[in-house]
Parts: structure tokens; sequence; C-alpha cells
């Protein structure tokens, strides 16, 4: 299928005027489609998409007008056969893509390759960044304003597997693909009703043994039953091609993550499981760690309370303030009052300027400098930036000021060393540092005896090291360390860095930065907002279409927020009691 560039076609007549007849009167509202319209006209074109099609062979379905579908698809949560139903049967979605009523749209699978042929090319943020240009334009969105960011976990959208289950489900997998790939190639190579007991069904079907040994025996099991496949799969007789089927890639993995093999010398061959070290042989990271054969980007994550296998999404919008008042005097409080239809002060809405979806290992602090790299190639970045503590380093605050000019604001994680977490210990905070002269006075008076410079997580820094001499027989010494060599060592942070955590923690205390940062709190909202839509259970497997999701799913709720500042409807209605509307009453 190839892709010839054309403009939206204008509305057909007929559909205009039956549009006309329903939603001509003042009382009735428009459809979210027919606004997106009547207000944005073509703000997608074919050209954009042009990567991820071919040149050659029939053309087919425009993508800027299929990519209108995803984003009505996401504001109405409505599965692939809906939204292909609704192109040919709804008269809103008619009148926005430019059909004639008798037009029979498309097959609901032409969705399902779009969004293959969009993610593979990596063009996930084309449509927010044309809405983004496109809202720029007419002053919705600017630099140099207000904006917040904050993060939720994303359930990947498989089942979630014990290391057994894994072990079990990828030779499975890899199984069912050979089967239909090869099937008498795996006919003559292993006991099809032997393996069909043991891999028949899906692992999470079935309990696995309660004892700790037969799970063990189970797992090695497992393993051997991989490493026979991998060897018949290998094997030179064997078809090559059959080596590069993704689940016989994956068990291959698998197997390498969580086994070790080796031959001893009368020849036998032993398989073990491997373990966290120092017990065993050692795990791999988290973020390399395969946790199902069906989604190799899915990983287990950590947030406070939540674990979760999938991913995380940070969300970021803006926040400023809202326009004056056009229904009160400009010496008014909106406060508090009784607004009119369509005020300014309460319709003015907040709009997404950047979603990011990564993998659930990846922490927010290491997202902050690529959100704001994204909203500066998108000419969006924003004069404050607000934050919570998990997106924030005093090396951070002073990145996003000297290289964006982004005052990045939020409280710091506070210290976690032991001394600081039992509150009666000396903490580093209670500790002098003299960068002219290199050493650390500690709170009974004692130099530290070295200064070493060192570099931590990427970041330059320094250790300053006591003397065994002054800690051994300091009387205060269990409050400040519990080291075997009696010497205490603190890590310094460079003078530019150390003065900007030292000022930043001095403001957090104040009542103006604690006013501010409340702004951040709304972003809860959009968060809540999100996941209504769906944005907590990835609808697809793999990141790159997850990310695809979340970016056409953050073009229908900044859609959802423009219909309800075009029809003058809140989005956070405040409803006023009839007892406050007659103390207002009262005082007018």
């Amino acid at each position: 299928m190839c892709m010839q560039p054309v403009a939206w076609p204008e509305p057909d007549p007929q559909v205009a005027a039956v549009v006309a007849a329903i939603y001509g009167a003042r009382k009735t509202e428009r459809p979210l489609a027919v606004l997106i319209r009547d207000r944005l006209g073509e703000w997608l074109r074919d050209e954009q998409f042009a990567a991820a099609f071919g040149t050659r062979g029939k053309p087919g379905w425009s993508p800027s007008r299929l990519a209108l579908v995803t984003v009505l698809q996401r504001a109405e949560n409505l599965t692939d056969r809906q939204a292909a139903g609704a192109v040919r049967t709804r008269i809103d979605w008619k009148y926005l893509l430019g059909l004639a009523l008798e037009d029979p749209g498309f097959d609901h699978t032409v969705l399902a390759e779009f969004r293959a042929r969009v993610a593979g090319a990596g063009l996930e943020q084309v449509a927010l960044d044309a809405l983004l240009a496109r809202l720029a334009a007419e002053g919705l969105v600017k630099a140099g304003g207000k904006q917040r960011t904050d993060s939720t976990h994303v359930v990947a959208a498989v089942a979630a597997l014990t290391r057994l289950e894994l072990a079990g489900e990828s030779v499975r997998a890899a199984l069912e693909a050979l089967a239909a790939a090869h099937p008498d190639w795996v006919a003559q190579r292993i006991c099809v009703p032997d393996f069909a007991r043991r891999y028949g069904t899906p692992m999470t079907s079935w309990r696995p043994p309660v004892s700790q040994s037969g799970q063990d025996e189970l797992a090695i099991a497992y393993a051997r039953d991989g490493y026979a496949l991998l060897e018949a799969v290998y094997h030179r007789s064997s078809p090559g091609w059959l080596r590069e089927l993704p689940a016989v890639n994956v068990l291959r993995r698998v197997l390498l993550q969580n086994y070790t093999r080796a031959i001893t010398g009368d020849g036998r061959e032993v398989i073990r499981r491997r373990e966290k070290q120092p017990e065993g042989d050692g795990l791999p990271p988290g973020h390399a760690r395969i946790a199902s054969p069906y989604d190799t980007d899915a990983r287990w994550g950590a947030k406070r309370e939540e674990f979760w296998l999938g991913y995380k999404l940070h969300i970021t919008e803006t926040c400023d303030d809202p326009p004056p008042c056009t229904c009160r005097p400009a010496a008014a409080d909106p406060r508090g009052r009784e607004h009119g239809t369509g005020c300014a002060y309460l319709v003015f809405p907040n709009l997404i300027t950047n979603v990011a979806t990564t993998d659930a290992t990846v922490t927010d602090n290491q997202m902050t400098e690529p959100v704001q790299d994204t909203l500066a190639g998108r000419t969006l970045a924003p004069g404050r930036h607000y934050a919570d503590s998990g997106y924030l380093s005093a090396a951070l605050v002073v990145s996003a000021l000297t290289t964006w000019g982004i005052a990045l604001i939020g409280p710091l994680l506070t210290d976690t060393s032991a001394q600081a977490r039992a509150g009666h210990g000396y903490a580093r905070a209670g500790f002098t540092v003299d960068y002219d002269t290199k050493t650390v006075t500690c709170p009974q008076g004692k130099t530290s005896s070295s200064w070493t410079p060192c570099t931590q997580k990427g970041q330059a820094a320094a250790v300053a090291t006591f003397s065994p001499g002054d800690c051994g027989p300091c009387p205060a010494r269990p409050q400040c360390t519990t080291s075997s060599r009696n010497r205490r060592q603190i890590t310094i942070l460079p003078r530019d860095l150390a003065q900007a955590q030292a000022a930043a923690r001095a403001a957090e205390k104040t009542i103006p930065f604690q006013a501010d940062y409340a702004r951040r709190a709304g972003v809860e909202g959009t968060i809540h907002q999100a996941a209504s839509h769906g944005a907590r259970r990835a609808r697809y497997r793999g990141l790159p279409k997850t990310r695809l999701d979340h970016v056409y799913m953050a073009c229908a709720l900044n859609l959802l927020r423009l219909q309800a500042y075009w029809t003058g409807t809140p989005l956070d209605r405040q409803r006023t009691s009839h007892l406050a509307r007659l103390e207002l009453s009262l005082a007018a």
C-alpha cells in the first residue's frame, strides 16, 4: 500500500446540510467532530506521515484522516470495530472527514495497520506536534509560561508471570511459533504428544507445585526443553530462517537471563537457575530483564506502594493563570463568586504539551531533561516548570536554568542518610564545607583529613574523610557513624550545586514557595482524566505502539478540553449551594 498526499475534501454538501439542520439551533451543542472541523480546519497533512508509507502500490486511505479517526477513537474509548463503524454511520464523523453519506469507510483492520506503520517509522509525535503548532498559532499555548509534569504507571497488555511461568511460557511461545511456521519440521524434531501435555495450555491456566523443590524441578525441566528446542533450531540441517522467528530469539534470551548451563568433566550437563548475588550467579538488571515473551518491552516497576509490569507515562500540561473574569468588574475577586456562562476565568483550558512513555524502570529524574528538551524543540519551553521531588535534584535545577532558562520548581529530595532519618544524628547539613581549603568541619569542630575528587552517577563530586584519630575517641561517634574503620566520610557536591541545593531547601520552607508550588497539584486531575480514558492499561503490546496510543490520547484530551473552551462549559463544574448564593446576594 502506498500513500499519495491529498488535502482533506470539503464537507459533503448533503452532510453539511444535515449537520446544519441538526445542530443549527443555539441550544443544541455541536459534537466534538464538528467543532474540530469548524474551529481547526485541516491541521494534519498526509505529507507528515510520508516516511511510514511506500511510494508504490495501490493508494490506501489518507493517513491524516486515519490519525483523526484514531484521535476520536481515544476520545470516546472505542474499539477498532466501533471506530470503523462510526466512520460508516455517524454524520458528525463524515462531516469531519469530508465523506459522502454513502461512503462505505474502511475495514477495521486498517487502523491496526496504520498504527503499526506509524509506530514502526517513529512518527508517534506527529499528531501532537501538529495540534500544538495549530494551537500556538491561536495563542492557546506559548513558550515562557507555566507548566507542570507528573507520571503514572501503565500496566502492560500481557499477564504478569513469575520466573517459573516465564520460563515455561517462553518455551510454549516458541513451540507455537515454530508449529505455525513449519509444522512438518516440528513433528520430526520433537515428541509432539509429550510436549503438548506440558505446553498445550498457557502457564497461567493451572497451578504450579506448592513445594519449592517441586517448583525448582519444574523450572529445570522447562530449561531442558528450551535448550533442546534451541539446539534443534540451530542445527545445521534445520532451515536457517527458523532462527529469525522472534519467539525463538526471546526463548534464547530468557534462558540466558535465568539459567546457567555447564558441562562437567565427565560430560554431564548441569543446568541451574540464576539467583541474586551473592548467593547465586546474579540476575540481569531490571531494565534489561525480559518479563513476558509476548511483550519484550514491558518491565517490572515500583513507585511507592505500587508494583506493576508495564510502562510509565509522563504527562506535561500548561498551568498558566486564567484570563481575568469577563462577567465581573475587574476589581472583583473571582474566587468564590458565581460566574456567568462562558466566563473566560472558568473555561480557559490547560493543554497537554508533552507525553513521554518509558519502560517501568526509568525513574522520574531521568525524564526531567528529555521532557524539557522536547518542549524546547516545540518552542514551548516553560518559564516555570512544576514537578514533585522525584523529578528534581540540585544538578537538574541548575541545568534547566542554564540550558533553557527554565525555573524548575519543587521540593528537593530530603537527606536519606541514616543520620538524617534518625533525627538526632549528625546529618550532612550539620557539616561546614570550605571549598577554598577543600576541608570539611564536623559539628564537634574536627577537620577532615582528606578531600578526594570522584564521579557519582555521572556528576562530579568529592569525598571528604575524617581521620580515625579524631572519630575514634569522639563522644558523638554513635550519632555520627557506624563505620568499622572509626571514621566518617561525607560526599560533597560542587560549589554551585551545593549553593543551589541550600537555596532551594531554604525556599521550600517559605509560604510564598508553598503557595506557588500548590499549582502542581492540578496535574493530578489530568492524570485522573487520562486514567478514565484507559491510560493506566496498555491497549497494545510493545513500547512503540503504547507510546503512540498515549500521544493520540493526549490529542484527544486536548480536543475535549478545547470543546469545553469553545462551548463555554467548565470541565471542573463548581456548583454553588443555595446557602452560598443567598450569602452572595446579601453581600451584593
